[in-house]
């Protein structure tokens, strides 16, 4: 089906956010779990063998066709993807399903609100900054493949 597409460099902050909030799990040899900001989705991961060939069920793999948060997530939880936990950890407990509402799914706009707010509190956005980009040209350099679409993305249970 060919190469994923590289996402939007907010989904990577969504990543961060879930890997600090513990909520990857991985599931057996091949497969993992990533519940959504609020906890009432959670999204499929699988891959191949050699992980080169990854499907997802978020909204963002199945329809989008970029390697949505929870692959990056699911990456970053293996050890395929390295960032600094000075950057990951205090993106924990960010509510980017909400954020995202609230910024009319303008991501970079939630984004710029959560580098403010660390900004404000002592945290060091240009950190975050250098590592989102760094975790980029590390998937990029994977150069993951698409297994297919997959299962359709879970609805609300809530």
């Amino acid at each position: 089906m060919g190469s994923w597409k590289l996402p939007p460099r907010a989904k990577v902050f969504e990543a961060f956010t879930a890997v600090a909030d513990g909520r990857v799990r991985l599931t057996g040899p091949g497969s993992a779990t990533v519940a959504s900001s609020r906890g009432d989705k959670t999204y499929d991961v699988t891959w191949s063998d050699d992980g080169r060939t990854v499907t997802a069920n978020d909204n963002a793999s199945y329809w989008q066709g970029y390697a949505g948060y929870p692959i990056v997530a699911v990456l970053l939880a293996r050890g395929e993807l390295r960032a600094a936990e000075p950057a990951v950890g205090p993106l924990a407990g960010v509510p980017w399903h909400d954020l995202n509402r609230r910024f009319k799914r303008d991501y970079e706009a939630a984004v710029a609100s959560v580098l403010g707010e660390l900004a404000a509190h002592g945290g060091d956005p240009a950190l975050l900054e250098r590592e989102v980009a760094a975790v980029l040209g590390q998937l990029a350099a994977l150069d993951l493949q698409r297994a297919g679409r997959g299962r359709r993305p879970p609805s609300s249970t809530g």
